[in-house]
């Protein structure tokens, strides 16, 4: 959503800086608070149904994002609204860690989380990549969508930046639809999965992941409008995307030095 807030008042909107630093904040803040409950969904409707469910429900926020886009008058509360519904991408990553972890033993589960959750934060990376690229092409130009005029002369088709997924999201669940397997020692109901709540260790960890995991989806977010309102003259979305793909391949490296070294010590 940070690609979009930045060129919102290019498109004919006239937002300001405040409204379009909330827009880029609440996709992180819905995620978080669905992180949750998409937490203990796997094991109730097992990983390739609630994968499915849950990826195939992306494609609402990506067409109504493309559409509001469109409309210069489309009011504030409609792209919050909007803003909210993207965090169920965000929420997406609790279940998918959820799940991988049951296809692996305990030795090798630093090296499989720490690979899926690279690949996941390197969807912020890929995202900042190809959306700045995709605004600016007639992707979706049989639809009608050609673009803004800018004053260098280009079109800005913004909307481009939504739409573009809605392809890449069904591919994804008809995917998870053909090649995902359930793991039936993974059922679990909510009450059996409750006792988790009462380890001190969870809260811990959840402590330290807010620092470590909640500063690297803020930063990601944020620096891009930061860096616009600051550098006004820099395109700042060529450069946006480094930051994350650092992350990711971090994320992925931690994981596999946990299995030889420990989580504890990495």
């Amino acid at each position: 959503f940070s690609a979009v807030a930045v060129n919102l008042n290019k498109v004919g909107f006239n937002f300001t800086t405040d409204q379009l630093f909330l827009l880029t904040a609440l996709p992180s803040l819905s995620g978080a608070i669905l992180r949750v409950p998409y937490s203990f969904m796997v094991p109730i409707f097992g990983g390739r149904y609630w994968t499915v469910l849950s990826t195939i429900i992306l494609v609402v926020p990506c067409i109504w994002l493309g559409i509001a886009i469109q409309n210069p008058a489309t009011p504030f509360w409609v792209f919050i609204t909007i803003a909210l519904l993207c965090g169920f991408a965000g929420a997406n990553f609790a279940s998918s860690m959820g799940n991988i972890s049951f296809f692996f033993p305990k030795a090798k589960q630093g090296s499989a989380l720490g690979i899926n959750g690279g690949l996941g934060n390197l969807g912020v990376s890929v995202m900042q990549m190809i959306a700045p690229a995709a605004i600016f092409l007639p992707i979706f130009a049989f639809l009608g969508i050609h673009g803004v005029p800018q004053e260098d002369g280009s079109l800005l088709a913004l909307s481009n930046a939504a739409l573009v997924w809605v392809p890449l999201l069904v591919i994804a669940t008809f995917a998870a639809w053909v090649g995902m397997n359930d793991i039936a020692s993974s059922k679990a109901s909510i009450r059996e999965q409750l006792p988790v709540l009462k380890r001190p260790h969870m809260w811990l960890l959840s402590l330290l992941y807010l620092a470590t995991f909640g500063s690297f989806i803020g930063f990601s977010a944020g620096f891009a409008m930061l860096a616009k309102t600051q550098f006004p003259d820099v395109n700042i979305l060529k450069l946006a995307f480094f930051g994350p793909f650092i992350g990711a391949l971090a994320r992925s490296f931690g994981g596999i030095i946990s299995d030889r070294l420990g989580g504890v010590r990495v």
